[in-house]
């Protein structure tokens, strides 16, 4: 089967070489280190860019996982080309969240049922109100009982996906937690918003790796290689969510 590449020249693959389920962090390097330490026998379907993409079987079934960069417009336009043109029906976004909840700490995993944000990407859809961002409930519903087997605390809730790492607005975090966010990061509402309007699924299982109050945080190295029990939860959930 021949290479295709993407309209934005962004992936360049053999659709038959993409799985139909995908896991996406942030950071190629870490779909590296997801390929390696989980996956059987994977083999790299995407270069462009860097943005490195994989597939492999975990527990026997087919599963590809990807980088998606950082902020809304990058994961919006990954995901809206493995959407449309490699034939991915879910997306499991796994990635780092700065914590905001009182109950939320360095290391924990949150699962988001839902993104507040400050981004205009749904204006594009000229929707007649406001759109929530919200998960897929099957894949959220699994990834809550994978947690539960798994002997993991996962919080799951709302979280907010901001446009920018750096705020000027200095109260804008305590908002954000008068409100019941636990965490804050800068993709998960276009992922969700995506996916919504291209009828296919999706969810965002974060690590904490940062706490906007409390100031303790993770190396980077730390980020990519420490972030076991999200991992294992977002495996679990795309085995349940891939084809047998």
């Amino acid at each position: 089967m021949a290479v295709k590449e993407s309209p934005s020249a962004c992936i360049a693959a053999e659709e038959a070489n993409v799985a139909k389920v995908m896991l996406m962090p942030g950071d190629p390097l870490r779909a590296k280190y997801v390929a390696e330490h989980y996956l059987e026998n994977p083999v790299c379907f995407n270069t462009v860019r860097n943005m490195l993409g994989y597939t492999g079987t975990y527990k026997g079934k087919k599963i590809s996982v990807m980088g998606h960069g950082m902020g809304v417009p990058s994961i919006g336009l990954y995901t809206y080309e493995l959407y449309n043109f490699f034939g991915v029906e879910s997306i499991i976004r796994i990635g780092s969240a700065g914590g905001i909840g009182d109950d939320v700490k360095v290391r924990d995993v949150v699962i988001a049922m839902g993104a507040s944000t400050n981004s205009h990407f749904a204006d594009q859809y000229r929707f007649p109100g406001q759109l929530c961002a919200t998960a897929d409930y099957g894949m959220l519903r699994d990834a809550v009982a994978a947690a539960e087997r798994l002997g993991v605390r996962a919080d799951v809730g709302q979280v907010f996906t901001a446009d920018q790492f750096y705020n000027d607005n200095s109260e804008a975090a305590g908002t954000y937690r008068k409100f019941g966010i636990l965490a804050v990061e800068m993709e998960t509402a276009g992922l969700y918003w995506t996916a919504q309007r291209l009828g296919k699924k999706a969810l965002s299982i974060l690590t904490i790796s940062d706490h906007i109050f409390t100031g303790e945080a993770l190396s980077a190295e730390e980020r990519q290689d420490s972030f076991h029990e999200m991992m294992e939860i977002a495996l679990e959930t795309a085995w349940k969510a891939a084809e047998d």
